[in-house]
């Protein structure tokens, strides 16, 4: 492990981190409401150290070289620049005052690039603007993935760059569009930065302000679900405003390989997709089910409120993303259940959704009934595909292994924080929560909820929680194997 050239790259995310504060801080000056001085003290920090790393561990020979980078130098890139990211990305709620507490700002901070959208703000409204921007822009940031974006403007990390695309992008095997993976990570911008702009579009014709749009626009493209209101997108209570933002939630929570596919005029590769043509079914098998027990219950007067809050919540949901319209530990216990499924489901490989992703659910279940196949048939030949396309051995074994690591640590995470003193039902939703990178949960976290109150431990625990589902557990875990040390 070279730790100066894994030190030279981290410097280099840093200061890209750093250079993005730029935005709230051009907020803070045309909101002239004393902020800027604060913001740009941040941003002036974060790109100083960035730029001292970066120079202080340059190592030219290696920066010559067209494969420097070894998979564990990637992996440890990746890992170590997101807990960088998040302790930086702190600065700027610390030094404008927004928290007292280092946990809290690194909390809100990790919460933001990771996707997850769980806040320890009690009072949304009152924060200043710019610094609420930061907030959402660190969303926006993450979502597309911090080091997928340094890919394509970061030229000296070469084609070793492939390591720390293997390593960030969730899913069980990243999508190369293109023959260099620069380009791969340019295009995967291009169709994030077209849907952020065409919703931004039209949330403000639905009467949001720019601000605002921009906003909430951060948080549904990264499925992160950090509102500029206390009461999430229900403040707004707009029927247009709850569907934009829903269609929105539910494309960020499909593959972007597809979407690249769909702007190329090749529609018939996302609908011949077998995780997509799932996803879809789900979607409207729990909107209607959701929707028939809600209005039963007596939650709505009428079929369209049933459907609109239940369209939201549902696509919220599933695709990770955390927003509100509605307080569902209010509904029947049926759509609580079908919800906390969602959880744990989370939305496609290779979209901007956490949880466990649909496409390794549909192999854990070909692969459990191909076993059960084999029990009846013991000399069969029966193979797992997706698709047309057989899946080899080593990626269901990978499959497997995540499913295990992902429950195990779900549960050990539910234990610490009840070791803090945390209710049963509070520690475990949390812990899935944040390791599913989804936001609100159930219990003393849920909707209209947040996580202030809780004790610091149990902060840092869930803050731990949120890098782990973010990176897809293997990228994090792998630090604390002690052969990845060893030679």
């Amino acid at each position: 492990m070279r730790w100066k050239y894994v030190l030279h790259v981290i410097g280099a995310l840093i200061a890209c981190v750093g250079m993005t504060m730029v935005f709230p801080v051009a907020w803070a000056l045309y909101y002239h409401d004393g902020t800027a001085s604060a913001l740009s003290l941040a941003m002036a920090i974060t790109i100083t150290s960035g730029v001292v790393l970066f120079f202080l561990f340059r190592d030219p020979e290696a920066s010559k070289s067209q494969s420097v980078m070894s998979h564990r130098e990637g992996m440890a890139i990746v890992a170590l620049g997101w807990f960088a990211a998040g302790a930086f990305g702190g600065l700027p709620f610390y030094l404008s005052g927004t928290f007292d507490s280092v946990v809290d700002c690194v909390f809100e901070s990790l919460s933001g690039f990771t996707t997850t959208g769980s806040s320890v703000l009690a009072d949304i409204e009152s924060i200043p603007r710019p610094v609420l921007f930061w907030r959402s822009l660190t969303h926006w940031l993450g979502g597309m993935g911090i080091i997928v974006l340094s890919l394509a403007i970061l030229p000296f990390l070469g084609v070793g760059g492939m390591q720390l695309y293997k390593a960030e992008v969730p899913g069980p095997a990243p999508d190369k569009l293109k023959p260099r993976i620069k380009d791969t990570a340019m295009t995967l911008w291009k169709v994030y930065l077209l849907f952020s702009l065409v919703e931004t579009i039209l949330l403000m014709l639905g009467g949001m302000d720019f601000f605002d749009s921009l906003c909430h626009t951060f948080g549904t493209m990264a499925t992160g679900g950090f509102s500029t209101m206390n009461t999430s997108v229900a403040a707004f209570d707009s029927a247009y405003i709850d569907y934009i933002i829903t269609v929105f939630m539910l494309i960020a929570g499909i593959n972007f390989t597809l979407h690249y596919a769909l702007l190329k005029w090749r529609p018939r590769e996302m609908i011949k997709d077998p995780e997509f043509r799932v996803f879809v079914a789900m979607v409207a098998v729990f909107i209607a089910v959701i929707s028939v027990a809600v209005y039963i219950g007596g939650n709505y007067d009428n079929t369209a409120d049933a459907v609109r809050y239940t369209s939201f919540q549902v696509a919220s949901i599933l695709t990770t993303t955390g927003f509100a319209t509605a307080d569902y530990e209010l509904w029947p216990g049926i759509a609580q259940a079908i919800l906390l499924f969602c959880m744990f489901i989370g939305g496609c490989a290779g979209s901007t959704g956490g949880g466990m992703k649909v496409m390794r659910m549909m192999l854990l279940v070909k692969h459990s009934y191909k076993e059960l196949f084999r029990l009846i048939h013991p000399r069969s030949v029966n193979r797992v595909k997706m698709g047309k396309i057989v899946v080899q051995d080593d990626v269901l074994s990978g499959v497997w292994g995540f499913f295990v690591l992902w429950i195990g640590l779900f549960v050990l995470a539910g234990f610490a924080v009840a070791a803090t003193g945390v209710d049963v039902v509070t520690s475990f939703a949390s812990s899935l929560a944040c390791i599913g990178n989804i936001g609100p949960g159930i219990g003393g976290v849920g909707p209209t909820d947040n996580f202030a109150w809780m004790p610091d431990t149990a902060k840092w625990v869930l803050t731990f929680c949120m890098v782990l589902g973010r990176l897809e557990i293997y990228t994090v875990i792998i630090l604390f194997v002690p052969e990845f040390w060893r030679k």
